[in-house]
């Protein structure tokens, strides 16, 4: 017998719906997130894709619909116990502690993970294996040099490298990334694509992003929301050829 379909994806998301007042912000969304694979999610200024990845993370709670990770219902659960069964973040505004080094951010969220008591900041990074663990996530993201530097001083895009690598640190099976792409410079850019690209097979990864040659580059699957509901679900090219898809953007170039 087949595996059900829901218990093959990463993350599946069902029927989920989400009003404030009358504003529909989320119209019965359901897609599915395969392990391993980058599925964009993309969509017009206005169209609910942050109120969506805020249900999908906990921040918000939907009306109607169920989310399921890894086959299992975390609709209701707070976004820390999401995190405690594989689902990470990395959010729009930046997050790091910028008073700690760059290894202290990364090995306190592998500190986190392992289930460690918290106690002082700045001893984490001092145990052994917290700082094995955490230089690998910096090595990974290419900040392995910078490990000693206080995160305050890293640049707009090596920033994103230490969210990402904090992220990782959590060992997630889905990451949820919120326009990671957002404030990068032309020389930034094509390194934080190559970065992401290389998380294809490592965990199941939601992209939000309004750059669409990057959206393009990286997406094995393209998901359209517009007006809260999902219109169109597929590969990059069916989607760049898609007339519903090219009338919610008005003639903007995907």
């Amino acid at each position: 017998m087949s595996e059900p379909a829901h218990l093959a994806s990463a993350l599946s998301l069902r029927a989920l719906s989400k009003r404030y007042g009358a504003l529909t912000v989320t119209d019965a969304v359901s897609f599915d997130l395969t392990a391993g694979c980058i599925h964009a999610l993309i969509g017009p200024n206005g169209a609910g894709k942050t109120s969506l990845v805020q249900q999908i993370s906990g921040f918000a709670r939907p009306d109607a619909g169920h989310i399921l990770l890894r086959g299992r219902d975390v609709t209701h659960l707070p976004p820390h116990r999401r995190a405690r069964l594989g689902m990470a973040r990395c959010f729009q505004v930046s997050a790091v502690l910028t008073e700690l080094s760059v290894l202290e951010n990364v090995a306190l969220a592998v500190q986190a993970q392992a289930g460690a008591r918290w106690g002082f900041l700045r001893p984490a990074a001092a145990e052994r294996r917290f700082n094995e663990a955490a230089m690998a996530e910096l090595t990974e993201v290419g900040l392995a040099d910078r490990a000693e530097r206080p995160a305050g001083q890293l640049g707009h895009g090596e920033r994103r490298q230490l969210e990402l690598a904090i992220a990782l640190a959590q060992c997630p099976d889905v990451l949820l990334l919120d326009e990671p792409l957002a404030g990068a410079g032309p020389e930034e850019t094509p390194r934080l694509v190559a970065l992401l690209a290389s998380l294809r097979g490592r965990c199941a990864v939601l992209l939000v992003e309004h750059d669409m040659a990057a959206v393009f580059t990286l997406a094995d699957t393209i998901s359209v929301l517009d007006q809260g509901r999902l219109i169109a679900t597929g590969t990059a090219e069916t989607i760049r050829n898609d007339p519903i898809v090219q009338a919610a953007y008005l003639g903007e170039t995907l």
